[in-house]
């Protein structure tokens, strides 16, 4: 590998080195202390590199901007990643291991553990044979969602301080706590970023362009039961964990996580616990379609209503809050932006993939917050665990669509 292709690399395994784990159920911000930590070796990092107006806010938002190197009314663009890892599995101690001319086999990450990255099982592994790739050791998650791209952003703006033969116009760069818990826009301040659309480099494999992703509600059910001896039962018992059955039972099984793919929407159960005399329950409700979405919190409120009904006092207290939406709503009207990435990927010989975000991405509540943020690729598969891999080759694609789309902006008239 070549001298940037290098840095790209030892970039990425440095940064995955850093515990940035967000915490959900911390009410700090950001939610962890290595996250503000990590925060402030990136500002300095992005100061040694040349860049201007860098910033770690209180808030642990990373910004700054990299300036116009040629006159021209054209667009301020962005490119924004997270730096926070998901708490759904450890991410401590990150190792990242290079497999260099993956041969098509298995892959042993964990001897101790068993795990092992088998293509019979993830058979996308068989389409990087020959390249090098960036896998754990088995014991932790990767941290390429989304280090991975944060690494390509950095190591783009790298290669433009030192390209002066690439034009480009003003880019803005922000670097965020928080998304992989949903609080990574709650904070983060459209006018202050100052760009006039952006991406987030935020995706999958290799060609992934998204701009459209599911609307998002989380429901609570608190539900009240009556506590009375099994022996004397008959017509006073109500069961509070087979009143949470009910709801189970009454809600559509094909539309669970297991049974849905595409554009198919879907109630998630992600917690339930309790007593005869009280449980809980917590869904995550999801479709791209706003009137399906709508239609799946009213049945969740129609179900809730009718077992109150039935057992004649408020057994179930139902909340359900709004996440976020389909940023394609936003992205609609401005969808020359995709165009441009497209373009750009084409320019840097990748085939575009234009999917739908089977998830949500900052990119939404940007979008509905007034700054358009279409998601674009890191390269990286299987997050959030210990079979997370990412191949170079795609890291160095992202890094080439981000210096593209940077040129290419230059061909565009500012609107308004």
């Amino acid at each position: 590998m070549d001298t940037w292709k290098d840095k790209l690399v030892s970039r990425f395994i440095r940064y995955a080195g850093y515990h940035t784990t967000s915490d959900p159920k911390s009410d700090t911000f950001p939610s962890s202390p290595g996250q503000m930590k990590f925060a402030i070796i990136l500002a300095q990092e992005l100061e040694s590199l040349g860049l201007c107006e860098v910033e770690a806010d209180i808030n642990g938002y990373v910004m700054a901007t990299l300036p116009a190197n040629a006159s021209g009314k054209w667009p301020v663009v962005g490119f924004i990643a997270h730096y926070d890892t998901s708490p759904d599995f450890r991410g401590d101690h990150v190792k990242p291991v290079l497999v260099e001319n993956y041969n098509g086999g298995k892959i042993m990450l964990h001897k101790a553990g068993g795990i092992v990255l088998d293509p019979a099982e993830f058979p996308e592994l068989l389409h990087y044979t020959g390249q090098t790739l960036i896998t754990t050791d088995g014991t932790t998650l990767l941290g390429a969602d989304d280090k991975a791209g944060i690494a390509e952003i950095v190591t783009a703006m790298e290669r433009l301080i030192h390209s002066p033969g690439i034009r480009h116009g003003k880019i803005r760069l922000c670097f965020t706590p928080d998304e992989e818990i949903g609080r990574g826009a709650d904070r983060f301040d459209v006018k202050k970023f100052g760009a006039d659309f952006a991406f987030t480099i935020d995706g999958g494999e290799l060609g992934e362009l998204e701009y459209e992703n599911f609307n998002a509600a989380h429901a609570t059910l608190q539900i009240k039961g009556k506590s009375v001896h099994p022996g004397a039962a008959k017509g006073k018992m109500v069961n509070a964990l087979l009143v949470a059955h009910r709801v189970i039972s009454m809600l559509p099984p094909a539309q669970r996580p297991e049974s849905t793919e595409n554009h198919e929407g879907f109630y998630h159960l992600v917690e339930l616990n309790g007593t005869v005399a009280e449980a809980r329950m917590e869904y995550l409700i999801r479709d791209h379609d706003a009137d399906k979405f709508r239609q799946k919190k009213e049945l969740l409120v129609q179900i809730a209503t009718g077992l109150n009904a039935e057992f004649r006092y408020p057994a179930i207290k139902l909340e359900i809050r709004d996440q976020y939406y389909n940023m394609r709503e936003k992205i609609e009207p401005v969808k020359y932006i995709v165009d441009l990435a497209r373009n750009a990927m084409m320019e840097a010989g990748v085939e575009p993939k234009i999917i739908a975000i089977r998830g949500g991405t900052d990119g939404a509540r940007f979008s509905w917050m007034g700054l358009p943020c279409p998601n674009i690729f890191t390269g990286g598969i299987n997050f959030h665990g210990p079979y997370e891999f990412i191949p170079v080759i795609s890291m160095v694609k992202a890094v080439e669509v981000i210096l593209h789309i940077s040129h290419l902006v230059t061909k565009m008239k500012k609107k308004g």
